[in-house]
């Protein structure tokens, strides 16, 4: 017990302290991936030893699933880490506060209520809960991968730029704990309510962890539609979500946001339904016939599901923002023209990754899948923003619009070029990739 309760305070020590050293010193750009990144060394240093969660909605949200007959802790061990991890986040926010000689307060960014910052809090520890469990918990995953820190580490880079602008981005109630305590000369409450919906996020992650992984609570299969269907929406939801808040949020960092949201939740359900999040994705997988379980009325269900998921994470992040929303278009001194060849060009670019790294036994990659088509959005974000605003998936053009209130016809202008971009995508791989293997068989039938 001793090494594990040393693991856990060290790990959430240096996190708390790593936050607040970044605010501190105003490390504005940065400080999102600076704090994500101290997080993610920590898991693999320390995963071994205690399991790496440095949260103690992890922890819960751990004991919950353990608690619904799924792969978990039990709560006494619960108990003691939560304990350990704030005592942690505690004296991490002294040390911090020793060091600067002053410290900041925890509560809503100016402009926003409780309950919006609270929502925040609530859905990205419920992302950051929900891919630990996937990633790390599952019966597929659990010790069987090594992508486990990235996905959990990135969580931290999604929700930092765009939630972090409305609640401070802790998802953490040591982070809380840490921050309210250091700083209760200028004010103290505020971490009752974070971790409260803190802990409302870890309780959600766990139920819809079941529902994605029924399998590993012996209810099903994974392979029915219902899991599929809700990784998709799951995924979609958090992906759209977090363009709008850094859209809305001013993000110095927005395309990274976004592609590491997307990382981390093609890491969590991608063995599940594919992880296509993104219509595109879905008719070039379709079309190139390289998923034999993909069927046409499968894909029909996909992507009604993304675009459900679009819309409804549109208004989400329009009611976090009290009513605030942004456009759908051509980019300042840009034409439509250059639009379609910015998102076809772009979505082109992600699809045929898609195809190369995650469905073609010729190419596919059983670890870098995530992070290769998740880099394929910071290209595209930063390469096209300007130009379109680097939407490269219709369920992200619809939740835009729908948000928006008008304009729906741009969300169907980009969604054609979209999916000529998806299309296109999978008639090069099958040129380059089908050559290849049928080379290979034929090689393979001459040798017999």
């Amino acid at each position: 017990m001793v090494p594990k309760c040393a693991a856990e305070f060290t790990g959430t020590f240096l996190l708390v302290f790593t936050v607040g050293c970044n605010v501190l010193g105003r490390t504005v750009v940065w400080a999102g991936v600076s704090i994500a990144f101290v997080l993610m060394v920590c898991i693999y240093a320390f995963g071994g030893i205690s399991g790496g969660n440095f949260n103690p909605a992890v922890s819960v949200s751990l004991g919950i699933t353990k608690n619904m007959g799924g792969p978990g802790m039990e709560w006494p061990l619960v108990g003691i880490y939560v304990v350990v991890q704030i005592v942690a986040g505690i004296t991490a926010g002294m040390c911090y506060l020793a060091l600067f000689g002053y410290s900041f307060n925890l509560g809503p960014q100016k402009g926003f209520s409780g309950l919006e910052a609270g929502l925040c809090e609530m859905i990205y520890t419920f992302m950051l809960c929900f891919v630990v469990l996937n990633v790390a918990c599952s019966k597929k995953h659990a010790g069987n991968n090594q992508f486990y820190g990235i996905a959990i580490g990135f969580v931290v880079i999604a929700g930092a730029y765009g939630a972090g602008a409305v609640s401070g981005g802790c998802f953490n109630p040591a982070v809380a704990f840490g921050i309210d305590v250091s700083s209760a000369m200028r004010g103290f409450g505020w971490c009752f309510a974070y971790t409260a919906f803190e802990f409302i996020g870890a309780a959600l992650a766990a139920v819809l962890f079941s529902v994605v992984r029924p399998g590993d609570f012996d209810r099903g299969d994974e392979e029915s539609m219902v899991p599929r269907l809700a990784s998709e929406f799951i995924g979609t939801f958090m992906l759209v979500l977090t363009v709008g808040l850094n859209v809305l949020g001013k993000s110095p960092a927005g395309a990274f946001s976004i592609a590491a949201s997307l990382t981390s939740m093609i890491y969590a359900v991608g063995d599940i339904s594919g992880a296509h999040f993104n219509p595109a994705v879905t008719v070039a997988v379709l079309c190139s016939k390289l998923d034999p379980k993909l069927t046409f009325q499968d894909a029909g269900c996909y992507i009604l599901t993304q675009l459900a998921a679009g819309v409804t994470a549109g208004l989400t992040y329009m009611l976090i923002h009290g009513g605030g929303s942004f456009p759908l278009g051509p980019g300042h001194g840009f034409e439509w023209a250059q639009v379609g060849i910015a998102e076809t060009v772009f979505t082109f670019i992600l699809c045929l990754v898609v195809l190369a790294v995650a469905v073609s036994e010729k190419t596919k990659s059983d670890q870098m899948f995530g992070l290769c088509i998740g880099a394929c959005v910071t290209v595209g974000g930063f390469a096209a923003g300007n130009i379109s605003g680097g939407a490269l998936n219709p369920a992200v053009s619809l939740g835009i619009v729908s948000a928006y209130g008008a304009d729906f016809y741009k969300a169907l202008i980009y969604t054609v070029f979209e999916i000529l971009g998806g299309a296109a995508a999978a008639g090069v791989l099958m040129v380059t990739h089908g050559d290849v293997e049928g080379a290979e068989k034929k090689s393979d039938a001459e040798t017999a």
